[in-house]
């Protein structure tokens, strides 16, 4: 990115931390329970649904012993995903008076607002190594490893799905309600409230294609069951994401010129 302010990257990196400890803040302000709420409520999500899938449908003895645990670490990495994604795409709007007032890089206040939804997933982390302490199940060294592979992945996408669509939704408003529709779809087609093997086999490579699926069915799998994607898969995988990030990147600093007239 371009440093028309002259600023150093200690400086970009000051910047973006306040401004994502800020948002951190202010997301949780006024509100009783407080920072509470970032472990609280995907923990009361997750206890709806197990109650529903496990019990209701009975997924608990769908070949997955562990299923409780797969629906908590696939709900984290999709609520961080979700969060991020719809912080990104509002970012600029949310910080109109940086980008109209005075001059701070706008790629700055995107990565902020993306940083915000990262603490709370780690916040959350707390709450997930509490469970896989109670089903006293120890992941493998290559399993926490993959994991945070494929978290910065997940991360990468969040970021790339900003960057393509924050300068869009300057202009058009109504990005955020269909973003909300594509979410609600993107969990149901990702292997989330039910294991990847209930499919049907040719639906499962279909599915995979899926960056998001493929992400969060490994990563869980790999935590939980040592099972990993293979070698071709998963540079496949990385290189879409790489190309995605370049992609979005290249747009971001064609559109984020026009981005303060549109405000």
């Amino acid at each position: 990115m371009e440093n028309k302010g002259g600023l150093g990257h200690e400086n970009y990196k000051e910047l973006v931390l306040r401004l994502a400890k800020t948002d951190f803040k202010l997301r949780y302000h006024g509100s009783v329970l407080g920072y509470v709420w970032a472990i609280l409520k995907p923990l009361l999500f997750f206890t709806i649904l197990n109650f529903v899938f496990s019990s209701v449908f009975n997924f608990k003895n769908s070949g997955t012993p562990l299923y409780s645990l797969e629906l908590l670490t696939a709900l984290l990495m999709f609520n961080f995903f979700a969060e991020g994604t719809s912080a990104g795409l509002a970012s600029l709007i949310s910080k109109a008076q940086l980008v109209t007032k005075i001059y701070v890089p706008r790629w700055t206040i995107v990565l902020a607002s993306t940083l915000n939804s990262f603490f709370v997933f780690l916040a959350n982390m707390i709450v997930l190594i509490g469970f896989f302490a109670l089903y006293k199940k120890l992941p493998s060294f290559e399993g926490i490893l993959f994991f945070i592979i494929y978290i910065i992945c997940l991360y990468i996408l969040i970021l790339a799905f900003s960057f393509l669509f924050s300068p869009l939704y300057v202009r058009f408003r109504d990005l955020s309600m269909i973003w909300e529709v594509i979410v609600s779809m993107l969990m149901y087609a990702a292997p989330i409230v039910y294991p990847l093997s209930l499919i049907p086999i040719h639906l499962q490579k279909l599915a995979l294609f899926n960056p998001l699926a493929f992400i969060i069915h490994f990563a869980k799998q790999g935590l939980i069951s040592n099972h990993f994607a293979t070698a071709s898969q998963f540079i496949i995988m990385i290189a879409s994401c790489i190309a995605i990030f370049i992609i979005s990147v290249f747009v971001f600093r064609k559109s984020e010129r026009k981005v303060a007239e549109y405000i």
